[in-house]
Formats: C-alpha cells, sequence, structure tokens
C-alpha cells in the first residue's frame, strides 16, 4: 500500500515563515549592533571596565542558559504562544534597554533581552517542523529562516551605525519594538499551535542546574579568549561541568527530564549537532579576527568594516538557499562535505592575508567561506529537526541553538586565543628600541590597543609600532585561518562517513 504524500504549504504557511524570520533577524541584530554603540554609550552613562563587559556578554550568556529550558516550555505550554508572550517581552526589554538611565539598569534590561530571546529562537526552529510536512519544502523553510539570521548579522553593523550616526546610542535598540509589534499581531493569524500531548510537570530545579552549567562553560571560554588567568579559567569550567554532570544525573533519574537524553543515542543527530557547532566555531573564530584586521589594521570606520562583510553575507545566503536545490540531486552527506570544502579553500585563501592586502582578500576569503558553510547550516539543522520526533522538535531546536552558542565560544577562546598567542609573542620580541615600559603592555595586549598607544608615541615610534602590530596580528590572523581550515576539511571527512545513513522520522506520521 503506497504512502499518501504530505500536504503541500499553502499560502498561509509560507506568510507564516515570513513572520517566524522577523524575531530571528532582530535578534542577530542585537548579537552584533551593541559593539559600534559602545563609544556613545560609554561617554554616557560611564559604565567601569567590568559594567562594559556584562553589558556586552549578559545578552548572549542568559540566551545560552535558557535556550533548552525555554525549548521544553514551548513543548509543554505551546510554541506559538510562548514565541507571541515572548516576543512581547523582548520589544519592552528592549525598549527598556534603549532608555537605561544608568549601567546597572542597562545590564538588568540586556539581561532580560537575553531570557526573552531565548524563547523566541526555539519556538521558530521547531514550528517550521509543524508547519512544512514536505521534506522538500521544510529544506527550503529552514534555509529561508537560517538566511533571515545570516542577514539580520549583516545588517546589524550597518544599520547600527547609520543609527548612531544620527541618534543617541539606546536607538539601536529601538530596532526590535515594531518587529516584535508584528509578531505579536501576526503570529495568532498565521501560525499554528503545537505542544507536547504527555509533558509532564517542569523540572525548575534542574532548569536552574543547566542555566548555572551553561553561564559557567561559555563565561570561561570568554574568560580564555580575553586572557584571563588559567587557573580562573580551569575553575569556573570545571563548576560548569560539576554542576552539569549533576544535572545530567539529575535527568536520567528524574520522572519528568527537561532534557530527553535519548536524543543523544541517535547517531545522526549527535554528529549533525557537532559538526554544526564546531563549523560555528570556525567561523566565529575567523570573525574575531577579520572585525579587529579591518578597523586596526586596514584603518576603516566600524561602518565601512561593516559594509565589506556584507558580500560574505550575500554569499551565506547564496549557499544556505542553494542547498535545498542542489540536495535534490546531490547526497545531502556529499553536498555538505562538498561545502566545506570549499569553505576550507576560503580560509585558506585567509591565510594569506596581511596588512598590505587590505581588504580584497578579506571579501573573497570570506565570501567563499560562507558559501561553502551555507550547506552544512541548512542541511544540517534540518536534519536535526528530522531525526526527531516532532513532539521533540522544540527540545532539538533548543539543543541545536545551544550547541551554536558554545561554537561562537569554543571558536574565539581556542582558534582566538592561539592567533593571539601568536601576536603577542611576535610583538613583545619585534617591539622597536625607545618604546616606555608602560606602553610595552598594552602593546602586547591587543592590536586595538597596540594602535592606540601608537597615536601617542612620537619620534617615529608610532608607525614603528603599528607596523610591528600589524604584522604580528596578521600573522596570528593567518595561524588561525590556517587551524580552521584543517579543522573544516576533517569536518567534511566525518560528515560523509558517518550522515551517510541518516535517517529521518516522517513528519507526517508525528501529527
Amino acid at each position: 500500500m503506497a504512502v499518501a504524500a504530505p500536504p503541500r504549504a499553502t499560502a498561509r504557511q509560507w506568510w507564516g515563515l515570513a513572520v517566524l524570520t522577523l524575531p530571528t533577524a532582530v535578534i542577530a541584530i542585537s548579537m552584533t549592533v551593541l559593539h559600534l554603540a559602545v563609544p556613545k554609550l560609554s561617554a554616557d552613562l560611564r559604565p567601569g571596565s567590568t559594567q562594559l563587559l556584562w553589558i556586552i556578554d549578559v545578552y548572549g550568556f542568559v540566551i545560552a542558559g535558557l535556550l533548552i529550558t525555554m525549548g521544553n516550555v514551548g513543548d509543554r505550554f505551546g510554541r506559538r504562544r510562548l514565541l507571541t508572550w515572548g516576543a512581547a517581552a523582548f520589544g519592552a526589554a528592549s525598549a527598556a534597554a534603549a532608555f537605561a538611565p544608568t549601567a546597572e539598569l542597562l545590564i538588568l534590561a540586556r539581561a532580560l533581552m537575553g531570557a526573552t530571546a531565548a524563547t523566541l529562537m526555539p519556538s521558530t526552529m521547531s514550528l517550521i517542523r509543524t508547519m512544512f510536512t514536505d521534506a522538500r519544502e521544510r529544506s527550503v523553510a529552514i534555509s529561508v529562516w537560517i538566511s533571515s539570521f545570516t542577514a539580520g548579522s549583516a545588517l546589524g553593523p550597518v544599520v547600527g551605525g547609520a543609527l548612531l550616526e544620527r541618534f543617541w546610542w539606546g536607538s539601536v535598540f529601538l530596532l526590535a519594538v515594531p518587529v516584535a509589534a508584528l509578531v505579536v499581531v501576526l503570529s495568532p493569524v498565521l501560525l499554528p499551535e503545537q505542544r507536547a500531548t504527555d509533558p509532564g510537570r517542569l523540572d525548575l530545579l534542574g532548569a536552574g542546574m543547566l542555566l548555572a552549567a551553561v553561564l559557567a562553560l561559555v563565561y570561561g571560554l570568554k574568560q580564555a579568549a580575553a586572557g584571563a588567568s588559567t587557573l580562573f579559567v580551569v575553575a569556573v569550567m570545571l563548576a560548569g561541568l560539576v554542576i552539569g554532570a549533576v544535572f545530567v544525573h539529575r535527568q536520567r533519574t528524574g520522572p519528568d527530564p527537561l532534557l530527553d537524553l535519548r536524543l543523544f543515542a541517535n547517531r545522526s543527530f549527535t554528529v549533525t549537532l557537532g559538526v554544526l557547532a564546531l563549523v560555528i566555531a570556525a567561523a566565529s573564530g575567523m570573525q574575531f579576527f577579520i572585525s579587529q584586521y579591518l578597523q586596526t589594521v586596514v584603518g576603516l570606520s566600524p561602518l565601512q568594516a561593516g559594509l565589506v562583510v556584507v558580500p560574505a553575507a550575500l554569499a551565506s545566503i547564496g549557499g544556505t538557499m542553494l542547498a535545498p536545490l542542489l540536495a535534490r540531486r546531490i547526497p545531502q552527506p556529499r553536498l555538505m562535505a562538498g561545502g566545506l570544502v570549499l569553505a576550507a579553500a576560503g580560509l585558506a585563501t585567509l591565510t594569506q592575508v596581511t596588512p598590505e592586502s587590505g581588504a580584497t582578500l578579506v571579501i573573497a576569503g570570506g565570501s567563499l567561506m560562507s558559501l561553502g558553510f551555507g550547506p552544512t547550516l541548512a542541511l544540517g539543522n534540518g536534519l536535526l529537526l528530522t531525526t526527531v520526533p516532532a513532539a521533540q522538535a522544540g527540545a532539538a531546536a533548543a539543543i541545536s541553538e545551544t550547541g551554536a552558542d558554545l561554537g561562537i565560544g569554543l571558536g574565539i577562546a581556542l582558534i582566538g586565543s592561539a592567533g593571539m598567542a601568536v601576536y603577542r609573542a611576535e610583538v613583545h620580541d619585534a617591539l622597536p628600541p625607545g618604546i616606555p615600559d608602560d606602553v610595552v603592555a598594552s602593546a602586547t595586549d591587543t592590536v586595538g590597543a597596540a594602535f592606540a598607544v601608537a597615536e601617542q608615541l612620537t619620534d617615529g615610534l608610532g608607525p614603528a609600532l603599528r607596523d610591528v602590530a600589524g604584522q604580528a596580528f596578521s600573522h596570528g590572523m593567518q595561524l588561525a585561518a590556517g587551524v580552521g581550515a584543517v579543522v573544516v576539511l576533517l569536518l567534511a571527512v566525518v560528515v560523509v562517513s558517518a550522515l551517510r545513513a541518516a535517517r529521518t522520522v516522517p513528519t507526517a506520521a508525528d501529527q
């Protein structure tokens, strides 16, 4: 007996997808736009150095710590309901951040933005599983969803730079308010509701333990990238691992686990999750260098640097959108592996960057890298959603987003730290004679600090320091790109060998 084909999506589903892209894009914008506002924000609120770090980082910390919990909440109480209420709260938190009168209140508002943003990402991704039952249409929908995040990341510096030229620092947060209002109004009209049929009670203690574990791990990775003491980093991450181990034991023995650990027994799910996290680690590790290279070594303004990375963002969107079309003729593992080889070629191109090469090689290498990563991001996220039952789609989406956040931290901490180690060693060995002792520490800390103190030096020492710092940073960037290329090539091998027999769970059977 032939199995009936799943129904095709209607215009309502495609308009609903447009609604789902709105919060995804605005979350990406909120992640990237704040860095441009730091100078004006610092002059107005005068935060201390520690407060400024928390203003920047607390948003991502809280998102990472609450994603799995919020995905679980959506599975239990309704994904559309969580998305609607979360969008309203995100808009309110963004408005509070825009008008925060003190650094302390801005930190609180940013934390609330992170908590409410965590309700949006798992809901949007899991609703796609519900709305698009045809495999090809679902693949296109996931590609559109990922492209909206890429577009938001690229638009953040451009739109933020334009706003900051005319308005105060808080204007960058108000971008989220009209978008949130649209989601609140349109979600009940265009999106379906879905929840697990027998979810059990919510494990609040487990949620708290998970938040603490993820916060400790992400914070430890960021501190490692910032050059914090090894003992402190080890202590923080060890605490996170211990809390995480206790959390895992609780999930195995408790009657209503927050996280179904049986998901990780699915080889395709686990391998895909690891590949996606490492792909994002490689990409974020290079972004760490590219943004600094463009604004310090090349000397571009934040707005100009944002415009330079637009071609890479367009390439990423192109690779993501082409993936479901190519997957009709090429097996998914081969297509993903081919994209990873192309991304490795882009990273190899970035190993040739020098202070004299300017933005040209960055555009070429970054575009190749982003184009190559597109199929893995699109098809990999599709595999994560469809290798688990539909009732667990929210949890799978949340695990995917948490893995992405950990991948970002891992990329900056490992690849970034390796490149910065080269920078610090070369600057220390090649400093021109006559550099004051109080300048040496700043010059060997970061390339931005080196270029800043170079402006204050006389007798030709400033240009000499800039030349040394630019060369050293380029060498560090070359090493990071080389490491990334090797990692990505190894991932291509893993994808072909481990995902060849990936099996999906038919969506229609789950409805």
